[in-house]
Order: C-alpha cells, then sequence, then structure tokens
C-alpha cells in the first residue's frame, strides 16, 4: 500500500474491476492510519485485536471480527492496538448497470440519498453480513477462478443484507450541516498534505478552513484530538516513518524533506511519536524485508 495522503485519487485495481484489496498488520509501515480519504467505499474486517477508529467526527472501536463500512468522502483515520486487518477498496459504481433494477439501490448511495451504517459488530445478527464477508475478501485475496463474478455477489449480497435489515438512515439537513464542518476541515488537511515539506503557521492553517486562528484551533482539536501544530508534527512523523521503511535516503535527507530544518528536533520528536530513534527505526524496517 502506499503512503495515505489525505485525499487518495489514484486508480483502484483495474479499470474494468477497480477492486483492491489490502492485509495490515505492525510490520505494515503505514500500521498507523493517517486521516485521509478518497471518493471508493472501503470495508474492513478486523481480524486481530482492537483498532480505535475515527469516521468525520465519530470515534469508535473494532474488535476482532467486526467489520467497517467506510463510505466515499469519508475522512477516517486510526490506531491499532496488536490489531492486524484486512480490507477491500471499491468503486460502488462498478455496481451500477444500465436497466438493472438493482442500480436503483446503488443509485441512492452513490447519490448520497441513503446513508450506510459504518460498524458491524460480530454478533448472530449479522451472520449473513460475515457469510458475504467472507465471499468478497476470499475471491478478492486468493483470485480463485471466477473470483470477479464472486467478488460481485458478495458486494452485492452484502449491500443487499443491509437494505433487508434497514442499517442505512436517509440523508438530512443536518447532515449536511455537519458535511460542511467536515469540508473545512479537509481543507486544512489538504494543505499539510500538499505543504507539510514547507513552513506552516496556524494562520495558513485556519485561512484554508476559513475560519479565526482561535475558533479553528478549538475546532480541529474538537475534530481531530489534537492541535493543528501537534497534528501537523504527527503526519510529518509517519511520513518521515514511510520514507525511512522504504527508501535509502540519509536521515538527514528525510527530515529536511518532511520539514524539519533541526535534525536534533526532528529526532526528539521521532523518538516521541515512533518509540525509537530514526536510526533504530530504519534498521528495524530492513530486517522486516523478505
Amino acid at each position: 500500500m502506499q503512503f495515505l495522503d489525505y485525499n487518495e485519487c489514484r486508480q483502484r485495481g483495474t479499470f474494468d474491476f477497480p477492486i483492491e484489496y489490502h492485509y495490515v498488520d505492525s510490520t505494515h509501515p503505514q500500521y498507523t492510519m493517517p486521516y485521509h480519504w478518497h471518493i471508493e467505499y472501503e470495508i474492513i474486517r478486523i481480524l486481530e485485536g482492537t483498532f480505535m477508529i475515527t469516521l468525520d467526527e465519530k470515534e469508535m472501536t473494532a474488535e476482532q471480527g467486526d467489520i467497517l463500512l467506510i463510505k466515499d468522502g469519508v475522512l477516517h483515520g486510526g490506531v491499532p492496538n496488536n490489531c492486524c486487518y484486512e480490507c477491500i477498496v471499491f468503486d460502488m459504481k462498478m455496481l451500477v448497470k444500465e436497466n438493472d433494477i438493482c442500480s436503483q439501490f446503488i443509485h441512492q448511495i452513490t447519490e448520497h440519498q441513503t446513508l450506510l451504517h459504518s460498524c458491524f459488530k460480530n454478533s448472530a445478527a449479522n451472520k449473513n453480513l460475515h457469510f458475504f464477508a467472507d465471499i468478497i475478501f476470499h475471491s478478492i485475496s486468493q483470485k480463485p477462478p471466477g473470483y470477479q463474478l464472486l467478488a460481485k455477489s458478495g458486494l452485492y449480497g452484502f449491500i443487499g443484507f443491509l437494505f433487508q435489515n434497514k442499517l442505512y438512515d436517509q440523508n438530512t439537513y443536518a447532515g449536511m450541516t455537519k458535511q460542511n464542518q467536515i469540508n473545512a476541515l479537509k481543507k486544512a488537511l489538504t494543505l499539510i498534505e500538499q505543504s507539510y515539506s514547507s513552513t506552516l503557521t496556524l494562520e495558513a492553517l485556519s485561512k484554508a478552513a476559513n475560519m479565526s486562528p482561535k475558533y479553528f484551533c478549538r475546532f480541529f482539536k474538537a475534530m481531530t484530538h489534537k492541535t493543528p501544530i501537534d497534528y501537523l508534527n504527527y503526519y510529518r512523523i509517519e511520513r518521515a516513518a514511510y520514507l525511512i521503511a522504504t527508501s535509502d535516503l540519509p536521515i538527514t535527507t528525510v527530515s529536511y524533506i518532511c520539514g524539519f530544518n533541526d535534525l536534533s528536533y526532528f529526532i526528539k520528536l521521532f523518538k516521541r511519536y515512533k518509540g525509537s530513534t530514526p536510526k533504530k527505526y530504519a534498521t528495524h524496517s530492513m530486517n522486516m524485508l523478505p
């Protein structure tokens, strides 16, 4: 998996089969999930441990066996705890077929008239949902003959279960108002993603969100549980960790690329966030290579 930029706009799978599979455990360079969003839908299944995830402004903890459904455009990020999970990212429109009665349900989803629920516990009530999830994940990860047919049938069954059991809400004006706040946060996060290697001030971030610096600080912390500058440092360190794990760049160069002009300060922050120095992190990452 590539580094999760805030707005992921790359091709998923192939043009004629836009589904992408990922398996993530503690050896993955992006084990901690930075805030990001994408135009596709995503299904996550927790295989071990727990995963504290934030979807827009809502925080929840998913446990082993739970399934998460992340809608298009939803800002999400999370912190795993002894966790491994698998996920698929897919274009919902691949399920639309002209003159097909099923397409009316997919259109309700893609046009945001119907908002599917996001978290499904590993319970008897959701037994059939997990059955369809098994079909989806097995077909995409193992790719047996006809896996494309199996994957699409699993997705239809998964979504059909949600409609059958009314596991959705109808969009409301209040929901649209909240979306305006999410969009303001996305603008600030986009600025961080685009300019993290340069000097970024609180004034610049608040301006991107069209807020005063004072209000923006309160707003940002309420949404992310971090101050804007804390989150900027967090993002820079996550980006640095990815570069250290996936490239041969010197630590000094990584520090500079990620917006740090003071190497000692970079090392101090890196150790605070990642629990080791950049050099030790690089050695550990090298040892994890096959």
